[in-house]
């Protein structure tokens, strides 16, 4: 399985503390899989719930000390013994996971946050409790950062969600704009679409730099795995905003030359000029 699969994962790489990366890895395991069980092949509504809900009763298992019934769930078993992780961040991404199965819409942003509170948010306070480092301030940090990455996410993936009937976009602030489903199934470019995304990005990057400092409070290579993370989602936050949100057409990807960009500003990654 390839560890770049899940888009809010930090990539397991060199980068990483070796005692780090098995932790890692399994949680990864865990995430990656109730996602795909969520997210991949021709399974029913139903099917799906259930199989999410056999991940849930192996976490309540594992809760009451006893031995995972299925053996891909050992090394996780271990690894939140060994490092005493919180058992709830893994339910609140079962709960995401499960919402995406039966929610394809969202009223406004707070509810919006609201879904990357527990789809996205678990997995970056889960990094932190690993190093040691989860402070209030630093957890919050985490979260801006690990929100602000599911959101770069929907916003770079605008059409491929629509084929699974899934809108991210706030409603809100879709008829703020004065857009409505037929432009978004059409791939119609406007300057009122232009300005939906710009007004996207914007606040998202700003989320992303308010989260930003906590590169500076994690120790070694997992603040560099992180500040490499940062620049890349900013970097993709600008290649929407250089093609004004023409999503459809230019799809974001980071090549060869992004990520010497991208590697260079790691290096000029300070506590107000990011």
């Amino acid at each position: 399985m390839s560890v770049v699969h899940y888009e809010n994962f930090p990539v397991a790489s060199v980068l990483l503390p070796k005692r780090l990366r098995r932790p890692i890895e399994a949680i990864y395991r865990f995430a990656r899989g109730a996602d795909d069980i969520a997210d991949e092949g021709d399974a029913s509504d139903a099917e799906r719930l259930q199989a999410l809900a056999v991940y849930g009763a192996e976490l309540e298992r594992i809760e009451r000390g006893q031995r995972p019934a299925a053996p891909a769930f050992n090394d996780l078993a271990e690894v939140i013994a060994e490092r005493r992780l919180p058992l709830q961040l893994f339910h609140d991404l079962l709960a995401a996971f499960a919402q995406d199965v039966v929610k394809k819409r969202y009223a406004d942003y707070t509810e919006l946050l609201d879904y990357c509170r527990r789809s996205a948010n678990p997995v970056g306070r889960l990094l932190v409790h690993l190093a040691d480092r989860a402070s209030d301030e630093n957890l919050h940090r985490s979260d801006c950062i690990c929100t602000a990455l599911q959101l770069i996410n929907f916003w770079q993936d605008i059409a491929i969600d629509w084929k699974k009937d899934r809108i991210y976009l706030p409603q809100t602030d879709l008829a703020r704009f004065g857009i409505d489903e037929a432009q978004i199934a059409d791939q119609h470019w406007s300057a009122e679409w232009a300005a939906l995304l710009d007004f996207q990005t914007d606040r998202t990057r700003a989320l992303m730099l308010e989260g930003a400092p906590l590169v500076h409070q994690l120790p070694g290579r997992m603040g560099w795995e992180i500040r490499l993370t940062v620049q890349g989602g900013l970097r993709i936050l600008e290649k929407i905003r250089r093609v004004r949100g023409d999503v459809h057409r230019h799809r974001p990807l980071l090549g060869p030359t992004d990520w010497l960009r991208m590697g260079s500003r790691t290096l000029f990654m300070y506590d107000r000029t990011l």
